[in-house]
């Protein structure tokens, strides 16, 4: 084993209160036993028990020592139950909950590179809206939640959140791109894309615009991610949306993603969720860490325009 069998007589014989006790309990010859225990004061420099005309009770060293061994048993069983999840990892589905401009970049990138280490792992993406993830996670029906804007709920515990500011998008051909940032008075007099009204970023767009008294009128409105990105593809259209929404997008090259100045498009909330105090499988805990690291590094991407 990774750690010496010396702990485990320690332990053993500060359970029992005394050396013979523990050799029968471990099968261990008590010389053995008082042996090792002789040498460890000895290293230490300090008697780990008081010996009494009864048995053997631990002295303050020894008592910090046995904590600290306890400590290291506890550990090493859990690594040694994390190995064998590990050995176990090659079968099984893992259920994630997300919603439709998600489920079109950041999220099939990660679970490509998680089943290309685990290949006979199925991961299943199911898409909704931010009030179905919830339902979803809470009842057991996904392991994990990945969406916008998602209700409070106590039955949730969030891994990871971030405020996701919206920003311009739009084709790599638009007469702005190459702008470092932009103001929603430069997007006015072009075709503006919107959210409709079923979907809290409209309100977010909405509201910036009449708080900066631009009298302006989409001439898109849609609830799907989708079709917002392919407006803005193909043409001069501008769509507001997050870095998240268009990750692929941008990397690819086939959408571009500017800063909006205005500090008033904020509010815009991801966050991965799972069941509150769900213990989660290694697969789920493993894929979550993944998806937490490639959002992070899109986060960190997303430069704050002064």
């Amino acid at each position: 084993m990774l750690h010496s069998r010396v702990l485990r007589y320690i332990d053993e014989v500060a359970r029992t209160g005394s050396i013979r006790a523990a050799g029968q309990k471990l099968n261990i010859a008590p010389s053995a036993i008082n042996k090792h225990l002789l040498l460890l004061e000895e290293e230490i420099g300090e008697p780990l028990f008081e010996r009494l005309p009864r048995g053997l009770r631990l002295t303050p060293a020894g008592e910090i020592l046995v904590a600290h061994i306890r400590r290291t048993i506890r550990e090493y069983s859990q690594v040694e139950a994390e190995i064998r999840d590990l050995k176990n990892l090659e079968a099984g589905e893992l259920i994630l909950a997300t919603m439709n401009g998600l489920a079109g970049g950041i999220v099939p990138r990660t679970v490509a590179s998680f089943c290309a280490r685990h290949p006979r792992l199925k991961v299943s993406i199911r898409v909704m809206f931010a009030h179905d993830v919830v339902k979803s996670v809470e009842e057991g029906e996904a392991d994990l939640g990945l969406a916008f804007n998602l209700p409070a709920t106590p039955q949730l515990e969030t891994l990871w959140k971030h405020d996701t500011r919206l920003g311009a998008v739009l084709s790599p051909a638009h007469p702005l791109v190459g702008a470092e940032s932009l103001t929603l008075a430069h997007c006015a007099p072009y075709p503006l894309i919107f959210a409709d009204r079923t979907m809290l970023i409209h309100d977010i767009v909405d509201r910036a615009f009449e708080d900066l008294d631009l009298g302006v009128e989409p001439s898109f409105r849609s609830n799907s991610i989708e079709a917002m990105k392919c407006l803005a593809s193909a043409g001069d259209g501008i769509a507001f949306l997050s870095k998240f929404d268009i990750a692929e997008e941008e990397r690819n090259g086939s959408l571009a993603y500017i800063p909006i100045r205005d500090p008033i498009l904020s509010g815009n909330m991801i966050s991965l969720v799972q069941r509150e105090k769900k213990s989660r499988g290694l697969a789920a805990a493993m894929f979550a860490e993944d998806l937490v690291r490639m959002l992070k590094t899109t986060a960190a991407s997303h430069a704050t325009p002064h």
